[in-house]
């Protein structure tokens, strides 16, 4: 394991003070310390404990400022100092007492809640059927049930990443298509009064990009597109290693790229969209004659069973696919295109049609881009919520 020394930062004595302190934090979170997506490494394959020598060499920080960080630090209950044994100095870790996250994932008929440590790994997590019409509130209250019971009188709850399958403006939910009862509620000020921690609100699909990318099948590479497909389509991009979200925060609403003016009405108002023959909304009416009321696992089935009719419908989601995903790499020429949500459990029934209409419509090397199944499954946008509430986590006010 490469872990690479960290710049010195200047500034005032109390400034500098706070400044390293964060430093050996990050080191311990695992924040800074190395670029995953450039190393091809994540947080889970580093160590969770240090030497205190291990800590200075790291960051650059000289063992006797080393010492007295850990000092102040373990008074403030945020590492944990266990002598060590032999010839290896005491390990320090952060301590239980420094908290936990938390990441909600609401979709169209589910909520999804994980807890987290402060550098990202999940520790529990449960999923839920949720109606979807549910009101906001009982819908966050919902998951506040379900994350009290993983955390029974247990460290304290530092931060919440909310994730909703909707564009978000500063915070306020701007489409009532997914969830109707969620338009122009400013979710995170909701969440706050419901969990009574920091609230971080973010599209679903983001959150999925930003997952696959530091723990998924995005690895390695700078750049990626998410496209997630369940009730409705959506992408996230990630451009040199962070989010590109737009002016708006509405980035990657690929789901409503026109594909032909005279095709099938869309939620959006709009004729011929991308989502309107792509969704797993779609896929269920085409097979709705031979399959009435059959979720997505089973049409699946289905087609793996020699189903012609699904093979087909699979087949004509991953062609449209193709063709949406080729102004996607002619516009942004990424190193690789994620597909994730339900509609990944079809696996090469699309993935394998959607490469071949990319290939017809885009253009030289893009065409040659590599379509993949998501790596995290539909535990994406949940993982990226724990990732995004860890690394904004702020254990100690700026000096």
């Amino acid at each position: 394991m490469t872990r690479q020394r960290l710049d010195a930062a200047p500034g005032s004595t109390s400034t500098l003070r706070t400044a390293n302190q964060h430093r050996v934090l990050d080191v311990l979170r695992g924040l800074g310390v190395v670029d995953p997506a450039v190393a091809g490494e994540d947080v889970d394959a580093l160590p969770a404990e240090y030497t205190q020598a291990e800590l200075a060499r790291t960051t650059g920080l000289a063992p006797a400022t080393v010492s007295n960080i850990l000092r102040d630090l373990s008074s403030a209950g945020l590492v944990a100092i266990a002598p060590g044994s032999g010839r290896r100095g005491s390990s320090v870790r952060l301590a239980e007492t420094a908290g936990v996250v938390a990441g909600v994932d609401f979709g169209h008929s589910h909520v999804a809640v994980a807890v987290g440590d402060l550098a990202g790994r999940l520790l529990h997590e449960e999923r839920r059927p949720l109606h979807s019409g549910l009101d906001h509130r009982a819908a966050l209250d919902c998951a506040h049930e379900m994350l009290l019971g993983m955390l029974p009188g247990g460290p304290t709850l530092r931060t919440v990443g909310l994730g909703l399958p909707a564009p978000v403006t500063a915070d306020v939910v701007q489409s009532s298509a997914i969830l109707p009862s969620w338009v122009g509620v400013n979710a995170r000020t909701a969440a706050e009064q419901v969990f009574g921690a920091t609230a971080l609100v973010e599209n679903d699909a983001n959150l999925g990009a930003l997952a696959e990318h530091r723990r998924g099948v995005g690895r390695g590479h700078r750049s990626s597109v998410f496209v997630k497909i369940s009730s409705g389509v959506g992408a996230g991009v990630v451009i040199r290693n962070e989010l590109f979200r737009g002016a708006h925060g509405s980035a990657g609403e690929i789901g409503h790229l026109t594909l032909d003016e005279q095709g099938p009405l869309c939620r959006c108002g709009s004729r011929g969209c991308l989502e309107a023959y792509t969704s797993i909304g779609t896929v269920q009416s085409m097979m709705g004659g031979q399959l009435p009321g059959a979720v997505i696992e089973e049409i699946v089935d289905a087609a793996l069973a020699g189903n012609v009719a699904a093979q087909r419908a699979f087949e004509d989601v991953g062609l449209h696919l193709g063709w949406g995903l080729a102004s996607i790499v002619n516009l942004l020429d990424p190193d690789i295109v994620v597909v994730g949500g339900d509609m990944a459990r079809a696996g090469e029934l699309v993935l394998e049609p959607a490469r071949v209409g990319l290939r017809r419509h885009a253009l030289d090397a893009a065409a040659l881009t590599p379509v993949l199944a998501s790596e995290l499954g539909n535990r994406a946008s949940l993982v990226g919520a724990v990732i995004v509430a860890a690394e904004r986590t702020e254990l100690i006010a700026p000096a």
